[in-house]
């Protein structure tokens, strides 16, 4: 018998999140840990009139292709790929790993020629996306590998999942809106602001804002979300900042981030664990040294850091900033392959100002 939730699920991704219609066509990425809700989904989408299109993959085969394959091959787009990026009206993208460890030996720079590839269907879908071509959403299916990161037990993480994302409740759409309306006001007060100064422990740091556009996330995109965010002025970030919360990106966790930032551009870098590896990520390309994002997270189910940065960033009193590539919608216009986002948490010793007034005090939005 399927659960209620995950049916809730398929229908508020298919409604809600992704909005299809008769004549569209959805590429679903998933492993086949996450059939129960592919086949939600794919039902639901099925209702709709809109052509659903699975790609399965194993996880294996990632680790295969990075390891033993040549730089070339690394540097090539799957022709799959570019053609759900060209012809794809929506794209659903399930994180569905046994084991989110299972690339963290593989040489950072193996991985990056991966993501250098992969940059090039990204840019034609945010083209497509910006033309109103295409739409996405990305959320995570519980697996044992995610809730052993999370420190919990299988079951434990299946209910902090559907509570997070309010499968929990007859009508997770309503909601959404409802969480959607409260982001709608914070947003509507940062619109024509300029200065963001962010005062925490080991964090000290300003940033511009000015003509740059708040985002409200609410749910459309990421599953869960609960955020607003923007592109900061790309070389107005000065000072320092420290990431309590350990950040994991491509499997390799890095724990206690400390960035300085000088005229936008980070100049200093160190981290108690991994710091090797952030300096590789650093060294990527040209813009991954500055930020693309700054946001607050806004969503009060998730208390405690499960190492899953969809989960994670959506902390409710936290903010975090993402070092490289800008979402050009909120005005930044910061290119990088990299998109890393970290966060700091000011739930209890922390303050942001907006200008000449406090917004946030020790997790609380003020305004």
């Amino acid at each position: 018998m399927t659960d209620i939730r995950i049916e809730r699920w398929a229908h508020t991704l298919v409604h809600y999140c992704l909005y299809l219609k008769k004549g569209d066509i959805l590429a679903i990425y998933a492993t086949p840990l996450a059939t129960p809700l592919i086949e939600a989904v794919y039902r639901e989408a099925v209702r709709v009139g809109a052509q659903p299109v699975p790609v399965i993959q194993l996880e294996g085969l990632d680790e295969i292709l990075l390891r033993e394959g040549s730089d070339e091959l690394l540097q090539s787009i799957s022709p799959v790929a570019m053609t759900l990026a060209q012809q794809a009206t929506a794209r659903l993208s399930i994180q569905s790993s046994s084991n989110p460890k299972a690339l963290s030996n593989i040489n950072p720079a193996r991985g990056a020629l991966r993501r250098q590839a992969a940059h090039k269907t990204a840019t034609i879908t945010r083209q497509r996306e910006q033309a109103g071509e295409f739409r996405w959403c990305g959320t995570l299916y519980p697996t044992t590998g995610y809730a052993q990161e999370a420190n919990m037990s299988l079951r434990e993480f299946e209910e902090f999942v559907y509570n997070v994302c309010f499968l929990n409740d007859e009508d997770p759409i309503a909601s959404w809106k409802e969480l959607g309306a409260r982001q709608q006001h914070y947003v509507d007060w940062l619109k024509g602001r300029k200065k963001v100064h962010v005062q925490g422990v080991g964090t000290d740091l300003t940033l511009s804002i000015e003509d740059r556009i708040f985002i409200n996330s609410d749910g459309k995109r990421n599953f869960p979300s609960g955020e607003f965010f923007t592109g900061p002025v790309e070389n107005s970030a000065n000072g320092v900042v420290e990431f309590a919360i350990p950040a994991s990106y491509d499997g390799h966790a890095v724990e206690g981030v400390r960035l300085v930032f000088r005229d936008g551009k980070v100049v200093e870098a160190s981290a108690r664990q991994g710091e090797d590896y952030l300096h590789q990520m650093l060294d990527l390309d040209e813009g991954a040294r500055f930020l693309g994002e700054f946001a607050f997270g806004n969503n009060a189910g998730v208390t405690n850091a499960t190492k899953q940065i969809l989960f994670d960033e959506k902390m409710g009193g936290t903010i975090h900033m993402a070092l490289g590539a800008s979402y050009p919608e909120t005005g930044g216009v910061n290119h990088s392959a990299l998109h890393w986002d970290m966060i700091c948490d000011l739930r209890t010793n922390g303050e942001v100002w907006i200008d000449n007034t406090l917004f946030l005090k020790n997790g609380k939005v003020l305004v």
